[in-house]
């Protein structure tokens, strides 16, 4: 028999459970919150507040899928930062809970390092390949842009990243320039596959090293948009599938061309992507074109662990389990990295 981690993420505005036998995937649902789309954006007491509805019937949701008994959960794993306090607050508090009911161990989890370790979940009855250490994750997503060095499942070294903006908030900031709904990331790479990536050319940052920089790109193409409106008031409209499609090849490049660097600088061809924007169809043909190029060996989450779920805090929490390496009750929620 293996090892039963139930695991519980409650980072931002997604609630989801998560069962896991060993590194073996039975049950991830998640709970999405609807409510934010009228604002625009993710209202913090608002996503605390759903996530108190919504915890108890995903658990209960994914304990059903995976067909055991609560009672054959032996650890707890949730995540214990970087987010929004009232939203951790909720998944540490039942978790808490739940373990110390069953008189089992709860294990804290790195929101971050759960999107990198998400490549290590089995999910389907073929052996799937997984990275080998060291590798080079590309970590994108809506509040973070990093560079990860993963020398094992919690040796992790952070050797570049953004030093304002996140590429995931670009896209996010994008799309409401033009008047896309929130969230807008999505419907920009939906729009950008009817468009010309090319109609429009946009300035990179110059920033050294292996950092980034978003804000610069999100100014001048707010100027931009603006510069047009005022000689065609329907410039937006009649432009928006490659203005989307511009803006997203922006993006995208600025993101490789550090990938490059990075590979290059520290001679490693393990290439992965992680975190919500690596769902971004541009960057996953990138990193396909990368492994062409370059003789990258490169891994591509599949679209389910792309975005925040719970599946990627167990498989973290499995890989914790087996070194012993549990939290106390009195842990408490960290906001940032």
């Amino acid at each position: 028999m293996g090892i039963y981690i139930l695991g519980i993420e409650s980072s931002c505005d997604d609630t989801s459970a998560a069962v896991l036998e060993d590194n073996k995937i039975l049950a991830n649902v998640i709970a999405n919150q609807e409510v934010h789309k009228n604002y625009g954006g993710v209202v913090p007491e608002l996503a605390s507040r759903a996530h108190q509805q919504n915890i108890i019937p995903v658990v209960e949701r994914a304990l059903t899928i995976a067909k055991i008994n609560k009672k054959q959960i032996q650890a707890v794993a949730f995540t214990n930062g970087p987010g929004l306090l009232g939203s951790l607050l909720v998944g540490t508090s039942f978790s808490k809970s739940f373990a110390l009911g069953l008189n089992i161990p709860i294990i804290d989890v790195n929101h971050i390092q759960a999107h990198i370790l998400a490549h290590f979940i089995q999910d389907d009855e073929a052996e799937k390949e997984f990275p080998t250490f060291p590798f080079l994750c590309l970590l994108v997503s809506g509040g973070h842009t990093q560079i990860v060095r993963v020398d094992d499942y919690f040796k992790m070294e952070i050797i570049g990243q953004t030093i304002d903006d996140a590429a995931g908030e670009a896209f996010d900031k994008a799309a409401k320039m033009m008047g896309i709904p929130y969230p807008g990331g999505p419907l920009v790479d939906q729009y950008a596959k009817l468009g010309n990536s090319d109609t429009f050319t946009f300035s990179k940052p110059n920033i050294p090293e292996l950092n980034y920089s978003f804000s610069g790109l999100k100014t001048s193409f707010l100027y931009f948009l603006r510069d047009n409106l005022k000689t065609n008031p329907a410039f937006i409209e009649e432009n928006q599938n490659d203005l989307c499609a511009s803006i997203q090849k922006t993006i995208v490049e600025v993101l490789m061309d550090k990938l490059k660097k990075a590979s290059l600088k520290t001679g490693i061809k393990q290439i992965a992507i992680a975190g919500g924007v690596s769902a971004n169809s541009a960057l996953r043909q990138a990193i396909v074109d990368g492994q062409n190029q370059f003789g990258w060996k490169t891994f591509i989450p599949k679209f389910a662990y792309c975005t925040d779920n719970a599946a990627m805090i167990a498989i973290a929490g499995y890989y914790k389990y087996l070194n012993k390496d549990f939290a106390m009750q009195d842990i408490t929620p960290f906001t940032r990295q």
